[in-house]
């Protein structure tokens, strides 16, 4: 046993002995201290010295790339990560299919003509349509609000293009723009839509991401330019300069193709058919290497199985990985695992995701999808059953449980009732490289990733192995 392993064996067994000698916790759930202190500690040491996780990371990123739903490196990567599965040694490895739809890029390019002559670096948004041949050129209007754009109406908003100069005030808050601000400049006749990047941070870096077009709305093509060029194109319209482009896209939709979700497990030795899955998206956008969004979560779910199975761990419960196909632009590997699963008549007691990138863990935030949870006390019951497991993982700071969490590849099993969990980080820089050609491996820190796979695999190793579910 090296000394770095055997130091995280001794600060993990320190931690639950103090979890252990607190009375609060002690009372509430001793046998799960007594129990899995052991098994937990040498998790984290197993996990905190590991290097095939990041070898694997760095093969997904470096030899196989981005992975878009539809291009070819999808497909590549899924039949990696079968393979890969089986070389772990894991049961039951399937490649279930699903129809994902198809968005190329192709062309592009913004060129700024007035108050001066310059190209600007940008990323039409995912699901967009394409300009005319020609292209469009025409004038800019700023604005920072949807309110702002109301205000404009068709008079001030018609033939124009509008470039939506948001402030990031959160990605829930901010995505917004992205998402649905074409179909509402559409509404009142622009040509195009442009916003400003979604991220607090750019080096003049564009980021992509997907929007959706309403129904009733026309349809005009949407695209992202960098902070500093929205900022700049908001600095002239201010001083009364007139802002004009040439924006061009060649995007287009294609039909659905076949593509599939990647699954392997640890099958359980008493309750096979009660399963705790955990996961990540394998498709990405179709810049960078998807490291931090999401090979980063896919690789670390198969390390913690790998590692829960190389100390020849079998829990009671079925302990399984997916890889969970389209998650960018459509969800359709999510809401067919869950169809793919009822269809096998299984019993899901916990899903967890991780989907917030590989930088220092600090826990897990709780989802639980009933209407009633909050005031029957299934959310206070399902923390105090969370929160003993959690103590395992003080000694390396991801102890923290937080009511609201979940993902979107495990929404589906959610809203059938399902516990979900998501895997919280400290979230310092992810929005920084999110959806850009910057997300690449060199961003994620060895040591962070290694907690992340200690993170995931105690708390679903517990969870899958303790006599108790959460609900």
């Amino acid at each position: 046993m090296s000394i770095v392993r055997r130091k995280f064996l001794q600060l993990s067994a320190v931690a639950s002995a103090v979890a252990l000698a607190s009375p609060k916790v002690a009372a509430a759930a001793s046998p799960i201290t007594k129990n899995y202190q052991e098994i937990a500690a040498k998790l984290i040491g197993e996990a905190m010295v590991d290097t095939d996780g990041m070898e694997k990371l760095i093969y997904l990123c470096d030899r196989i790339g981005h992975r878009l739903a539809g291009e070819e490196s999808l497909n590549r990567a899924l039949a990696w990560s079968a393979e890969t599965m089986k070389k772990d040694g894991l049961q039951n490895v399937v490649t279930p299919p699903v129809k994902v739809p198809v968005w190329i890029r192709g062309k592009e390019s913004v060129k700024l003509l007035a108050p001066v002559e310059r190209e600007l670096p940008m990323l039409g948004l995912g699901g967009s349509i394409a300009t005319p041949p020609e292209g469009i050129t025409a004038d800019v209007v700023v604005v920072k609000t949807f309110d702002e754009l109301d205000a404009l109406g068709k008079a001030g908003i018609a033939g124009k293009i509008v470039l939506y100069n948001m402030e990031f005030t959160g990605y829930r808050t901010t995505v917004q723009y992205r998402a649905s601000g074409a179909s509402r400049a559409a509404e009142y006749g622009a040509l195009a839509s442009l916003i400003r990047s979604v991220t607090p941070v750019s080096q003049q870096s564009p980021h992509t991401g997907g929007l959706r077009y309403t129904v009733n709305s026309p349809q005009i093509p949407g695209a992202a330019l960098t902070v500093e060029d929205a900022a700049y194109i908001a600095r002239m319209v201010e001083r009364g300069h007139k802002v004009r482009v040439h924006l061009k896209m060649e995007a287009k939709t294609a039909p659905d193709a076949d593509s599939a979700n990647a699954i392997g497990e640890i099958v359980g030795s008493e309750l096979p058919n009660e399963v705790v899955v955990l996961g990540g998206h394998i498709d990405s956008w179709d810049v960078g290497q998807g490291a931090q969004d999401d090979g980063s979560g896919c690789i670390a779910a198969l390390q913690a199985l790998a590692i829960v199975r190389k100390l020849g761990l079998k829990p009671r419960r079925t302990l399984r990985v997916c890889f969970w196909t389209n998650e960018e632009n459509g969800l359709r590997g999510g809401n067919a695992y869950r169809v793919w699963s009822e269809a096998k008549g299984e019993k899901h007691v916990a899903a967890l995701e991780m989907d917030g990138g590989a930088e220092k863990p600090i826990g897990f935030g709780l989802g639980l999808r009933s209407a009633t949870a909050e005031k029957d006390g299934t959310m206070d019951a399902a923390i105090a059953k969370l929160r003993p497991i959690a103590q395992f993982l003080s000694a390396i700071h991801s102890d923290q449980i937080l009511p609201g969490g979940g993902g979107a590849d495990i929404g589906p099993l959610m809203s059938a009732g399902v516990p979900g969990l998501g895997l919280l980080t400290v979230g310092e820089k992810y929005f920084h490289w999110h959806h850009t050609h910057g997300d690449t491996v060199d961003k994620v820190d060895l040591q962070d990733f290694r907690a992340c796979i200690a993170t995931l695999a105690v708390m679903s190793y517990v969870l899958a192995d303790m006599p108790d579910t959460l609900v």
